[in-house]
């Protein structure tokens, strides 16, 4: 299912509270778009219907020819960031903008960004697994331990949890709501956490899921 969406950046945390409840609500502050229409897929040229769009805007030295002439047909400027959205293709055209007015308070979204790289980790950070005996003379605190038997059937076995690299993965959260939304400053406030660091490039697209 090809959603319509938004590419942001993420800005941070904070807190908003609930006049009702008066409770404190955790929010991810995400500045999204606004994103400008870059090209346009139908049914008859693409096979599809779909949106792309540009975000964050570059310096014309910076991108590559073909690149260049792909915006000079938009008649846009050149971007940084390109993706696809499944937006209607007969609600815009290209050199349209787009902003967060398309998505509304309390309505879920999914949110995508790359998570923190945590570099080279052991078992214990990367798997939450457990330590050893820090008494009775125990020398293997945080070591990974057994990782097969010896005789039978004499090998590791694939998948076996072991120290390695650590984050810097794409994930996506589904079905952060809304809180609040500042169409001035394009900024969405997201319950919750988002994956990715500060500055980090997010995607906000509408749920694939509704919550039952």
């Amino acid at each position: 299912m090809r959603r319509k969406g938004l590419i942001g950046k993420k800005l941070g945390m904070t807190q908003i509270f609930d006049p009702e409840s008066r409770l404190a609500i955790p929010v991810t502050v995400v500045e999204v778009g606004p994103n400008t229409v870059t090209q346009v897929k139908t049914l008859e040229t693409d096979g599809y219907v779909g949106v792309q769009v540009g975000y964050q805007e570059q310096k014309p030295q910076r991108v590559k020819k073909p690149q260049l002439k792909h915006f000079e047909k938009a008649g846009t400027a050149p971007f940084k960031i390109l993706k696809e959205f499944g937006m209607p293709s007969e609600d815009v055209k290209a050199g349209d903008v787009i902003n967060v007015s398309m998505f509304e308070e309390g309505t879920v979204v999914d949110v995508t960004g790359t998570t923190k790289g945590r570099g080279f980790q052991g078992v214990i950070k990367r798997f939450n697994g457990a330590t050893g005996d820090k008494t009775h003379g125990g020398h293997c605190y945080r070591i990974p331990g057994s990782i097969g038997n010896c005789s039978t059937p004499s090998k590791v076995w694939k998948g076996v949890k072991m120290p390695g690299h650590m984050g810097s993965v794409r994930r996506t959260m589904q079905n952060v709501t809304v809180v609040k939304k500042d169409e001035d400053r394009n900024l969405l406030y997201l319950k919750g956490a988002v994956p990715g660091h500060k500055t980090g490039t997010i995607l906000v697209r509408e749920s694939a899921k509704l919550r039952g």
